[in-house]
């Protein structure tokens, strides 16, 4: 059994020379990259036992990610398809211990149990060890009710990975649109009809995004599919466990249900997804952006994702034209491709100039915001 190489604890108790108070500090902890198929662990900790679809490109994300981060693992999971498929009556398929908490609830279950293990360590009740704690949420439950749980996780400094594992519905409860299901998609909600085509007419929340600009005290933040590229989610979690401190993981799960096609091509449906660029792949770390698959270039049409599954199957060309435009926009035009939905200024213009010419003349400031832009 390959498991993680752990080179030194987490935490430790450090004592500050000039106040002499004693404070924990979060120190690196590195695990072995996982470079070949033969060097995954083949100790099974999410087995045999839930009631997840055939096909469900979630389960998959359990079993990886919980293959990833080794036995020493206790895991927290929100209301979603991922706590009723894996609780059915008097049985589990978490070989390491696992709890349940509120739909929104994830980051704030993560913050308890990590916070918790702390306080046990540093009372001398439980070994000083690396123990990861990993919170998992489905695009409802952490995207859109949970988001705020998850700010406060990612602001704290204890050592917790968040992963959001993204069907783009909720599909818990028959396959209901959330902020996170892609434009067009025909959902119990969003049912196209004669006077109406296009009913679902958001585009897809950025939460990985989000997430990364507006913590920048969060060390790692990630997307990924347990589909494509090969490894690179066992890797990505890895990593996320290994940096210390808060961190998050976006990833993109293919759900033959929701999204009505083969669970056989559910393998084939993550990676066109990636491959067209709809949904980028990337990881930041320390503020370094890196693409594990770089959609800057060779993209397939889109066209080729959307018309395999039969949620798209009302979409016409004009639909399929300006779902591309837009994937287009996103991967040419953005201050970070595929990150940040800024555009590049023309010309720059700093915060100060722009407020004291409002400051001399309200008219004058307008109309030169309006000139930058």
């Amino acid at each position: 059994m390959t498991v993680p190489e752990v080179k030194e604890s987490v935490e430790m108790a450090v004592q500050d020379a000039a106040t002499g108070q004693t404070k924990l500090t979060t120190t690196t902890t590195d695990f072995q990259r996982i470079r070949s198929v033969r060097q995954i662990p083949l100790e099974e900790l999410y087995t045999s036992g839930h009631r997840t679809c055939q096909g469900c490109e979630s389960a998959m994300v359990m079993r990886d990610f919980v293959k990833a981060s080794g036995p020493r693992t206790v895991v927290t999971g929100s209301t979603g398809c991922m706590y009723v498929a894996n609780t059915s009556y008097m049985t589990t398929p978490w070989i390491v211990p696992w709890m349940h908490t509120q739909l929104g609830a994830g980051g704030s279950s993560a913050i308890g149990m990590a916070a918790g293990l702390r306080a046990l360590m540093r009372k001398g009740k439980i070994a000083k060890e690396k123990i990861n704690v990993i919170s998992f949420c489905g695009d409802l439950g952490g995207g859109d009710m949970g988001l705020g749980g998850i700010s406060s996780a990612l602001q704290t400094d204890l050592d917790l990975l968040v992963i959001l594992y993204d069907n783009e519905s909720a599909a818990n409860t028959d396959i209901q649109a959330t902020g996170m299901t892609t434009y067009g998609a025909q959902t119990t909600f969003t049912p196209p009809g004669k006077e109406h085509r296009i009913m679902q007419r958001r585009w897809k929340k950025n939460v990985a995004g989000m997430l990364a600009v507006g913590h920048p005290t969060c060390r790692y933040v990630a997307t990924a599919c347990a589909a494509f590229p090969p490894l690179d989610f066992l890797n990505k979690v890895r990593r996320a466990l290994s940096v210390g401190g808060p961190t998050f993981i976006h990833s993109f799960d293919p759900c033959p249900k929701g999204w009505d096609y083969h669970p056989r091509y559910s393998h084939e449906l993550g990676e066109l997804g990636i491959r067209s660029g709809i949904f980028p792949l990337w990881e930041m770390e320390n503020g370094k952006v890196t693409y594990t698959f770089d959609a800057r270039k060779n993209r397939v049409p889109v066209r080729e994702y959307l018309e395999k599954q039969g949620r798209f199957a009302h979409l016409i060309d004009e639909d399929y034209d300006y779902i591309q435009g837009m994937v287009d926009k996103m991967w040419d035009e953005w201050a970070i491709p595929g990150v940040i939905p800024f555009l590049p200024a023309q010309t720059p213009v700093t915060v100060a100039q722009a407020g004291s010419a409002a400051a001399e003349d309200p008219a004058a400031g307008e109309g030169s915001a309006d000139e930058e832009a």
